[in-house]
């Protein structure tokens, strides 16, 4: 799975091959995660930093253009209503 690329973090870093696949790995399940899965996380993850939902929900919308694999467009009760329901 993946072995130039576990190569090439192996040359390139002072990572074992079996860290360098962990990374790998690790790195494909954040960008495997889908948009809800993502307003939600990060609602949560904001959300116990003491923020607060308007603030959260702007910096979620802010955020969510520079995903590996940018989603359409939601509206601030889009995002709500991921998290809500």
């Amino acid at each position: 799975m993946h072995e130039e690329l576990v190569d090439h973090l192996t040359r390139s870093t002072p990572l074992s091959r079996g860290e360098a696949l962990r990374v790998i790995q690790d790195v494909l399940a954040y960008f495997d995660e889908s948009a809800e899965d993502y307003v939600r996380r990060r609602h949560r993850e904001l959300q116990a930093q003491g923020q607060v939902n308007a603030a959260i929900f702007e910096q979620i919308l802010a955020d969510l253009p520079y995903r590996a694999v940018a989603p359409p467009e939601l509206s601030l009760r889009q995002l709500r209503r991921i998290v809500y329901g």
